[in-house]
């Protein structure tokens, strides 16, 4: 697994200042398309069936692995926003403990942003499948 530094080293808190700094949801959008960018490669041969994401608009892989009592999470999309959309969501849980993971208000962190209105409701919709699936592997 290669190393993801969102929520290592890329914190909720980092997403939320860096986006504060911006007027405009268009100069928004372009630094959610950059965060996408420093994402790790999927090994493709992880792109499969069993590891998509149901309920997304875009074709999402999610694959994670124990280390200990925390959990570290791998994503790829084929679609660039949503590569940034991921980003933001494993700011939030990658490298966290099960109970960090249950216990984060995931929508305060989204109105925080102010990410979900400025959505299409298909993308919305596909944030928290991707949302929910992490969950589900955290209360396992």
């Amino acid at each position: 697994m290669a190393e993801n530094r969102f929520g290592i080293h890329i914190t909720p808190e980092d997403i939320i200042e860096a986006l504060s700094f911006f007027d405009s949801w268009e100069d928004r959008y372009k630094y959610i398309i950059d965060l996408g960018k420093e994402l790790p490669p999927l090994d493709p041969t992880c792109r499969t069936d069993d590891n998509l994401v149901r309920g997304c608009q875009s074709q999402v892989w999610l694959i994670h692995r124990d280390e200990g009592d925390k959990l570290f999470f791998e994503v790829d999309s084929d679609a660039f926003i949503v590569r940034g959309l991921l980003g933001v969501v494993l700011a939030a849980y990658n490298g966290k403990t099960r109970e960090q993971i249950r216990d984060f208000d995931i929508n305060a962190y989204f109105d925080q942003l102010n990410l979900i209105k400025h959505l299409s409701p298909t993308r919305g919709s596909g944030l928290q499948a991707m949302v929910r699936r992490i969950q589900a592997l955290a209360s396992t």
